[in-house]
């Protein structure tokens, strides 16, 4: 189960958006089509999906936006036949930062889902 977790989140670092928006960029799509094959081989995982930004801009908007890509991921997953009952999704905006949003490098590894 843990090899399957850590796929999973080593897909979910591929997954990139337009900048402020939520329209997944075509260069996702072999990270997310892996995500389709793991769920489908492991029909009995439920997957949460989480969006995050970094804390440039308006708290208020960065939540909003995170949640957005964290649908759209969804979206996606569930236009490829995944069944949406596996599926939850929700934006933190900038909570839980896992770099330092004081350097480009920190704010890109932040801004995740």
């Amino acid at each position: 189960a843990l090899a399957v977790i850590e796929k999973i989140n080593k897909a979910a670092a591929k997954i990139f958006f337009a900048t402020g928006s939520s329209k997944l960029l075509a260069k996702s799509n072999t990270a997310l089509t892996h995500v389709v094959e793991i769920l489908n081989a492991n029909p009995d995982y439920k997957v949460d999906i989480n969006g995050y930004t970094d804390n440039q801009g308006n708290a208020e908007k960065n939540r909003v936006l995170s949640e957005v890509r964290a649908n759209a991921v969804l979206d996606y997953l569930v236009k490829k036949g995944i069944d949406a009952s596996r599926l939850s999704a929700a934006g933190f905006g900038d909570e839980n930062p896992v770099a330092d949003n004081k350097t480009a490098a920190g704010r890109s590894k932040n801004r995740r889902v």
